[in-house]
């Protein structure tokens, strides 16, 4: 079997990426249990999986879900189940304890049958299954449509990403924000020299990971944006929080040359816990992200939710939940998406164009006003409190030991959300 599987295992490495994504992914999802309907009632206790343990925005996502139904007292476990991470092996049926439990799986959809098939039948066996998935264009490659009869609903964290995910399971799509406020992290007790940082400049944070696209993160706008709005100047500091950076030299070499060795941009790429973490964000004055597309936006929901002025393009899922009267958003034109990775393409898919005059402007206006800063700041915190409250999980989770069709007179804002999804 080994000598036999070699030669195999050579001609699959020579294959270009997309296509060996592409057949594993098919070849798992022919594999994969399928769902049936109607769903499963479940007991009221939720099992998380997903990357639980890494650093991702699909790990972060499934934490920040554990952590709100701590808040809520609802029975939630967690599940290490993630192609990179590993996925345990559950103990399926009465002997688990959980037969009954719902399973939100943090895991897009184009692998989720290869996870699923790790986790095994016996333990998904009458169990109401959930995809949360995550996706940032308007439009879903192909591939997306593997995960689709796998699960029995979908859930995401913005109206622009149901719209897309619509199409693959119509009706079972379900808007459920990300609950930041339901049990948020507090932030470290570190002051700005414990990060290097100065006391008496401005400082801009932009903060992501590499590995959600450099090309979709857009941080060279953001380092054309600065220089053309402060120069050189010593009282205006733009750091870049930059995650994963040692996995993708290329991107990196591209930062630093756009940087052109200025004094007064700073990278920062140690990972840091969740509270220190949060600890940064909370020395920077003005958090900015001129992203081109956000499948929801956690550094500005989490800057909004810790009192910061965030400047972002008014384009995506960010658009639903910071408005002039809250923060900076800046205007925008469509383009065709294009990413050199080619992760984030789909057929006619568009991104934003951020106004690179306005987000000058913006950045100018938000350094030098202090009042302004207080105020866009302090009406952040409390939309932030709003909006990423936990109602809809809530709402969601309770919807998962009903009935089809039965719906409770105080979950009827989650239905309406749900129906709103497509």
């Amino acid at each position: 079997m080994s000598r036999a599987f070699h030669p195999l295992h050579g001609l699959w490495r020579r294959l270009p990426v997309e296509q060996r994504r592409r057949g594993f992914a098919a070849l798992t999802a022919l594999a994969a249990p399928k769902v049936s309907l109607p769903a499963p009632v479940s007991d009221g206790r939720v099992i998380v999986g997903g990357e639980i343990g890494r650093e991702s925005g699909l790990g972060e996502a499934a934490r920040i879900m554990l952590r709100a139904y701590g808040a809520f007292g609802v029975p939630a476990t967690a599940l290490r189940a993630g192609l990179l991470e590993g996925t345990d092996r559950p103990v399926p049926g009465p002997e688990g304890g959980d037969g009954r439990a719902a399973l939100v799986l943090f895991v897009n959809s184009p692998f989720l049958p290869a996870v699923l098939l790790r986790l095994g039948r016996r333990f998904l066996r009458h169990r109401r299954i959930i995809g949360y998935w995550h996706w940032e264009l308007p439009t879903l490659p192909p591939l997306w449509r593997v995960g689709a009869g796998c699960v029995h609903e979908v859930w995401t964290s913005s109206r622009f990403s149901a719209q897309a995910l619509e199409g693959l399971a119509p009706g079972r799509v379900r808007v459920v924000p990300h609950a930041l406020a339901a049990n948020p992290v507090r932030p470290a007790v570190m002051d700005r020299a414990a990060f290097g940082l100065p006391d008496d400049a401005v400082i801009v944070l932009v903060s992501f990971s590499l590995a959600s696209s450099f090309e979709r993160k857009n941080p060279l706008a953001a380092i054309r944006a600065f220089r053309a709005a402060f120069g050189d100047r010593s009282d205006r500091m733009l750091l870049l929080k930059v995650a994963h950076g040692g996995q993708y030299p290329e991107d990196m070499a591209r930062l630093r040359a756009a940087m052109g060795g200025a004094a007064n941009i700073r990278v920062e790429e140690r990972l840091f816990p969740a509270d220190e973490s949060y600890a940064l964000i909370h020395c920077a004055d003005i958090v900015l992200s001129l992203h081109r597309s956000e499948g929801f936006g956690l550094v500005p929901a989490e800057a909004m939710l810790l009192g910061r002025t965030v400047i972002a393009t008014d384009w995506s899922a960010t658009s639903e939940f910071l408005s002039a009267d809250c923060g900076i958003p800046l205007p925008y034109r469509l383009i065709p998406a294009r990413d050199p990775r080619g992760v984030f393409e789909a057929e006619g898919a568009v991104w934003a164009d951020v106004d690179l005059h306005a987000a000058v402007s913006a950045l100018q206006r938000a350094a030098d006003d202090v009042a302004l800063r207080q105020r866009l700041g302090g009406r952040a915190a409390e939309v932030a409190r709003e909006r990423f409250s936990g109602a809809e999980l809530l709402a969601a989770t309770r919807a998962l030991s009903r009935l089809p069709g039965h719906v409770a007179a105080g979950d009827a804002g989650g239905a309406r959300l749900a129906e709103g999804a497509g």
